[in-house]
């Protein structure tokens, strides 16, 4: 009876610490400050209002972080500064990448067929331009 109870013992102790360490990952939970910063690439090729939001949430908590953020606009993506929406203020997220010093560039195919031109928020850029981001960044992300 006393082994059945240490074995349930040490098998209660093992699964809270195998709980403990995949909660740590979970919402809320703050990174470390010791995190060496990364370069982080992030394609964007969605008008989905919520969907583009976030994307640049999360492109200006990486820099917050001191990570080193890049933004390519593929397809719909260059759309990104003509999305208007109550809920989700994309103009002031995208103009707060911008004045953190994010690096944004848009493929320039896809923003002529839109017959759109470049500008300071969606500058016209290449496919050779997005291999090199990919090339140059540890992460990439695709939104």
């Amino acid at each position: 009876m006393k082994k059945l109870i240490v074995l349930f013992f040490l098998l209660f102790l093992a699964t809270a610490s195998i709980y403990s360490q995949n909660n740590s990952d979970c919402e809320g939970s703050k990174t470390s400050k010791n995190n060496k910063p990364i370069k982080i690439g992030i394609v964007i090729s969605t008008n989905d209002a919520e969907t583009a939001w976030n994307a640049l949430r999360l492109a200006n908590y990486s820099i917050a972080e001191n990570d080193t953020v890049s933004i390519f606009l593929l397809g719909k993506g260059v759309e990104l500064s003509n999305i208007s929406n109550n809920e989700f203020d994309i103009k002031s997220e995208l103009n707060d990448f911008i004045d953190k010093g994010g690096n944004i560039l848009a493929c320039g195919t896809c923003m002529r067929s839109r017959k759109m031109e470049g500008s300071k928020t969606c500058p016209i850029s290449s496919l050779s331009d997005l291999y090199i981001m990919i090339r140059a960044n540890e992460k990439i992300l695709t939104f």
